[in-house]
């Protein structure tokens, strides 16, 4: 593996005029500055349309793409929007340093139903047989999706399960009357799919231009409320009614003492082994058409999971419950290729069969600098997390999108650990965000990876997300002038010294 290093940054957190960021130039300048930054990769949240509370996590497809991240600017130059367009929406004002999900999904909805007006009238030949393409190479999934988000959206939002029922059980001449009557809706869908993808394959041209490769994530469980399961119900456990009787989620860990009740509903392996996991072989493949890596979120839980009761409150009282292991894995391998470009989240309450796993099939794991400093006597040291244990075969982090910035993690940090961490690092500690990123760079380890905050020494205010919490998860946004050149230029110099560098172009 090349050895290289790079940002953690969702491109909603890029700055830009839409309350959002997107796919348009913002992130273009950002490549810029990975770029002049020295780095090889940019790493990022999963890309789907979010759902519940607005958590990448929790998306209502596994192969759709967000149409919030749809540039407007984008389909300015492309001649699909006007001036008189975004005059429809007024002077709106966005917080600068915060998405407000509402009224950017809002005002991108409005936007999009304006191109798509134009797409239907003025588009010409080219676009249209690009359209037309698009459909047919992506039927598989896409035909499922756009007719659910239709209903969705004709709902008022409401999951499918609280649709009219038989909507929600899909019987066959509902949803042939349905489609009928609200055809152009369902084709709107379809229109937001081709914009999404067809500028992100522009990005990640560009990217790949300037030497910088894509790190997606994949959460290993789908949202209840999704096309997937709305559609093969006889993938999940679900009882009759088609509710969940059994929830993912995971036991008392580093983030919470009650554990996380996530709320996903449990797969039926079986059923899935019995179709030859199709569903996770399309999954991957739609996925690397994407990104070059694929981080997956909650490995173990391939080797065993945590199953919640519905009825419970929170994961106290669940049960760990083998996983599909290696057969799944090998239909992945037979149908993609050998090595898989997957990097395993290891963390959380990892036993021999995730290690044995994941070492047997060759992949990374992640090593998180903040867990390495914890306090003992909690049980939540993480001496594996330490630079003078780190493998050439892994990926060290100063942490992730669930951890607090490096500054509010180290103001917040017990003074006696800290004095610890300071000897441990031979540090003075008066710029500890940068002697952490430094010690990561010096891992052995191959690829090293930051949080787009911790670069730019930001505290507790510019977190991304604390796990457990209901609200004001993801919204975090850095503004253009906090990308500057010297931060680059630092970083960059940073990287080299402990070789690391961007890919050949």
């Amino acid at each position: 593996m090349h050895r290289t290093s790079g940002i953690l940054l969702h491109p909603t957190s890029l700055p830009g005029p839409d309350g959002a960021g997107d796919l348009g130039p913002a992130a273009y300048r950002f490549l810029g500055w990975l770029a002049a930054a020295g780095q090889g990769l940019w790493q990022m949240l999963p890309l789907g349309p979010t759902g519940y509370q607005d958590s990448p996590y929790q998306c209502t497809s596994a192969f759709a793409g967000n149409p919030l991240l749809i540039s407007l600017d984008l389909l300015r130059e492309a001649g699909w929007l006007d001036g008189a367009d975004a005059a429809l929406d007024g002077s709106l004002s966005w917080p600068a340093a915060r998405v407000d999900f509402g009224a950017a999904h809002a005002h991108k909805d409005r936007q999009l139903l304006r191109a798509f007006e134009r797409f239907e009238t003025q588009a010409d030949a080219a676009a249209r047989d690009d359209y037309a393409r698009f459909c047919r190479e992506q039927a598989d999934w896409l035909e499922d999706y756009a007719l659910y988000a239709a209903i969705k959206r004709v709902q008022g939002g409401r999951s499918w399960s609280d649709w009219p029922q038989r909507l929600a059980l899909r019987d066959a001449e509902a949803l042939a009357e349905w489609q009928a009557a609200n055809g152009r809706a369902v084709q709107f869908q379809r229109f937001c799919q081709f914009l999404f993808f067809r500028q992100w394959h522009a990005l990640r041209a560009r990217a790949h231009a300037v030497g910088i490769r894509l790190i997606g994530d994949m959460p290993i469980f789908v949202a209840y409320d999704s096309a997937e399961v709305w559609t093969h119900r006889e993938w999940f456990q679900l009882d009759e009614a088609g509710h969940p009787s059994v929830v993912a989620g995971v036991p008392p860990d580093y983030f919470s003492a009650t554990g996380q009740r996530w709320g996903n509903p449990l797969y039926r392996w079986d059923a899935l082994a019995a179709d030859g996991y199709g569903f996770w072989v399309r999954r991957l493949r739609r996925t690397l058409a994407l990104v070059d890596y694929v981080r997956i979120d909650h490995f173990r839980g391939f080797a065993g999971y945590w199953e919640v009761p519905a009825a419970e409150p929170n994961a106290i009282n669940g049960r760990w419950v083998p996983g599909p292991g290696m057969a799944l894995f090998r239909a992945l391998r037979d149908a993609l290729g050998d090595p898989l470009p997957l990097i395993a989240e290891d963390l959380g309450v990892i036993t021999a069969d995730v290690i044995a796993l994941r070492d047997a099939l060759g992949l990374p794991g992640m090593a998180i600098l903040q867990m390495a400093f914890e306090d003992p006597s909690g049980g939540f040291a993480e001496p594996r997390f330490l630079p003078h244990n780190h493998r050439q075969q892994m990926v060290a982090y100063t942490g992730t999108h669930d951890n607090d910035t490096l500054l509010g993690w180290w103001t917040a940090l017990d003074p006696a650990l800290r004095a610890t961490a300071l000897r441990y690092l031979r540090s003075d500690g008066r710029e500890i965000h940068w002697e952490l990123i430094a010690t990561a760079l010096a891992s052995v380890a191959d690829l090293a990876v930051f949080p787009l905050q911790d670069v730019l020494g930001l505290g507790s205010e510019a977190r991304m997300n604390r796990p457990g919490s209901g609200a004001g998860n993801w919204q975090w946004r850095c503004t253009a002038g906090q990308l500057d050149g010297a931060d680059a230029a630092r970083l960059a110099d940073m990287s080299a010294l402990y070789g690391r560098a961007p890919y050949p172009r």
